[in-house]
């Protein structure tokens, strides 16, 4: 049975991009109720301690104001540990927020005060007065490096001999890096509204990148039976990590609509989205030894993040330099400071943000201490097989996206000789570096459904955070089903759908879009047997023989509508639901995706100023199911990049224990001034490997590598290497 792809592959406008432009699009704090009660949460001051006594009296007789939760008079919930895990759990006791008298950290929900609108419950929140006996506390890392311990990640084993071949190398650096904590902001803040059905039930509008994850929590802490709690998030204004895990307004909220038997909504502040989970501020250590020509002989990354006092964080920070580059020597080490914080939480491209930042700054570093060009190093260092694991990549285009970024940003004119570049009174450096990101696959279902009117629906549990899923799984299914994309539906978001992973590295594509693409596969397959049914003429023809695409089966003249096959069928409408595997084909190979990201920047000698002028971005992702989306995860990527070089840096008083710029004014990202020039290239790359649809997702490869970029560039405008991040004018002048 042939089929023609249409729409796999081709630059198309997002299917909800109407809705979100015309304010169709309802997000988690926008859905309406009759009765609908608002709640704040009121946050803890100190860093460490316990509660004396909370006085809630004051905001008990404002007017409105219906109640105030603390951990005194809080409904019963769950006092076990493990019931407080989720599907992206660290190792260790999850938070419980309202649990009991102690103070983990500045900005711990210790009260919720609940009234009938939002200004009275915040004002209220004001009003109480909570009495701490305050403990010593340690929030900065760099304080506390004695007290750190192994991470419990399964960090690879070394092989060779590193000392004896770091020690016999011609060529050697040996440089340590800082990283900033980077807070989660994103445009729209974590919220929760709880809609309290007549049986109880509830129904629960979260902003989530998983509603069955949020289900199972609540079903945990709270007891509840699954078919007793709906979480819905059928938009999602930006997440990238903050909302893999329950954030503590959801269990607020349902515990004050179980314990009212009414519904509440609760919304964070701007400030509180700085006191739950970040990118964790870490320090790394990067030694390589080469030959005189720049081959890598030795590679040590020793690496050491922060993590609260109650959960182990832990994300794939040192892997990366085992396994860009080729090298038979290589020892990584990664520890965990415990401090008196909430546990960090994935950031796009968890660890191989951090991570990849340090190692491509110290490649820079040897490129110029073995006088190579930084690209002819990283061509001279180029891997066929994953080290840490001793498998060859499915594909890897990554010397293709090295020429090809080259060539379109000029890299042949670059002076390698720091402060040689001018433009007018500006210093001008140009710096490269690497990126790499897993290319994975998760178990996923979907379910296909066409009914009589010719309308695919398609349904999965997934969520769209802005990434563009609405439109890739129904382009997916269009092709896959043989019908035009504009009689598609796909339907997402949604606790009782099929079940979906969690939307996040990278990996929704390659998992739900092949749970879709294999529904309407079967799906089709379905109406073809249907047709044989009711069409004698097709009975005994061939499978190569039919085609079907454009909603249509035609064999030679005859040409039947799909509509008019699945009215035929009982119920009127064909079904399918399945769940999708990783392909046994992954597992002799080693999956990921890569790039090379150019960087230009300016600085002023005198005022110490830097402009990131033009960025290429050169990426090698298999088969890219919308270019258009594409581009824009690459170009939100290369900003955020920008960001991590030259922006965040959520700055901790440490005698207070609290975060000072907890707000968008002095919490620094890029704004439009700050991007200029960004172009994005795809390499192509076949991989019929990875997964059938050969996609190796884009969501997190944007911003791998490019403040190394930035940073290696700086080095090249002015000759001073920065290795702090982030890079501010102070530290250039």
């Amino acid at each position: 049975m042939n089929t023609k792809t249409t729409v796999v592959g081709q630059p198309l406008d997002r299917v909800d991009g109407v809705a979100k432009v015309t304010g169709k699009a309802r997000y988690a704090a926008e859905y309406p109720e009759a009765d609908l009660l608002h709640a704040s949460v009121v946050s803890s001051t100190i860093a460490r301690g316990r509660v004396v006594r909370i006085d809630s009296s004051a905001a008990l007789k404002v007017p409105g104001v219906i109640a105030v939760l603390d951990h005194s008079n809080r409904p019963a919930v769950s006092s076990y540990d493990d019931d407080y895990s989720d599907d992206d759990s660290a190792e260790g006791a999850p938070f419980r927020p309202l649990f009991n008298d102690q103070v983990l950290y500045s900005g711990q929900p210790l009260a919720l005060v609940v009234a009938q609108t939002l200004e009275v419950a915040r004002y209220a929140g004001s009003l109480v007065q909570i009495h701490y006996s305050q403990a010593k506390h340690q929030t900065d890392l760099l304080a506390a490096l004695e007290k750190s311990h192994e991470a419990p990640a399964e960090t690879p084993s070394p092989r060779g001999d590193f000392s004896a071949a770091y020690g016999s190398a011609a060529v050697t650096v040996d440089a340590t890096y800082l990283t900033a904590n980077e807070h989660h902001n994103p445009m729209e803040p974590h919220a929760s509204t709880v809609l309290y059905q007549a049986d109880g039930s509830l129904e629960i509008h979260d902003k989530t990148q998983g509603t069955q994850n949020c289900q199972t929590y609540l079903h945990n802490v709270f007891g509840l039976p699954k078919d007793k709690l709906r979480v819905r998030a059928a938009y999602v204004g930006g997440a990238f990590g903050s909302g893999l895990r329950p954030q503590y307004q959801l269990p607020l909220a349902v515990m004050a609509a179980l314990h009212l038997k009414r519904s509440v909504r609760l919304t964070l502040t701007r400030q509180q989205m700085f006191t739950f989970g970040y990118r964790p501020r870490t320090q790394q250590r990067l030694r390589l030894g080469a030959s005189a020509d720049g081959k890598l002989l030795a590679v040590a990354h020793d690496a050491t993040g922060q993590t609260s006092r109650f959960e182990d964080f832990t994300e794939h920070l040192v892997e990366w330099s085992g396994m860009l580059y080729r090298c038979d020597n290589v020892a990584l080490n990664y520890r965990l400071t415990p401090l008196d914080v909430f546990t960090p939480l994935d950031m796009r491209a968890p660890g191989a943000g951090s991570g990849v930042l340090a190692l491509e700054c110290a490649m820079d570093e040897l490129a110029c201490a073995a006088e190579v060009d930084p690209v002819d190093l990283r061509r001279v260092n180029f891997a066929d097989h994953n080290g840490n694991e001793g498998k060859p990549y499915s594909s890897k285009a990554l010397l293709a996206c090295y020429d090809q970024g080259a060539e379109r940003f000029g890299w042949a004119k670059r002076d390698p000789k720091p402060r040689s570049m001018r433009k007018g009174e500006q210093l001008i450096g140009w710096g490269m570096a690497s990126g790499v990101w897993e290319a994975m696959q998760m178990k996923a279902s979907a379910k296909a459904r066409l009914d009589g009117q010719g309308h695919l629906t398609v349904s999965s549990a997934t969520t769209d955070i802005g990434t563009g899923t609405y439109t890739v799984m129904s382009q997916i299914a269009a092709d896959a089903a043989g019908v035009s994309i504009e009689d598609v539906t796909f339907v997402l978001g949604d606790s009782s759908l099929p079940t979906a992973p969690l939307q996040g590295g990278s990996f929704t594509v390659s998992s739900v879009g092949s749970a879709v693409q294999q529904a309407c596969q079967i799906l089709r397959g379905k109406l073809l047997e249907s047709a044989r049914a009711h069409y004698p003429a097709l009975a005994g023809l061939p499978v190569e023989a039919i085609t079907i695409a454009d909603g249509y089966l035609q064999h030679g003249e005859q040409r039947i509508a799909l509509a008019e096959i699945a009215a035929q069928s009982d119920g009127g409408f064909v079904e399918v639901q399945i769940e999708a595997e990783p392909s046994a084909k992954r597992q002799p190979y080693s999956t990921a995706t890569h790039s090379a990201v150019f960087v230009e920047v300016q600085v002023d000698p005198q005022l110490g100023s830097i402009t990131v002028s033009r960025v290429v971005s050169a990426v090698a992702a298999g088969r890219v199911v919308n270019p258009k989306t594409a581009r824009s995860q690459i170009l939100g990527g290369v900003v955020w990049g920008l960001g991590m070089a030259l922006h965040e840096h959520a700055q901790t008083d440490h005698a207070l224990g609290r975060i000072l710029n907890h707000n968008l004014a002095e919490y620094h990202i890029p704004v439009n001034a700050d991007v200029q020039d960004i172009e994005v290239i795809f390499v192509e790359e076949q991989d019929d490997i990875v997964n059938e649809l050969g996609s190796k997702g884009v969501g997190e490869i944007g911003v791998v590598g490019v403040a190394a970029a930035v940073a290696n560039a700086i080095y090249h405008a002015t000759g001073k290497r920065v290795r702090e991040f982030p890079i501010t004018l102070d530290t250039l002048l």
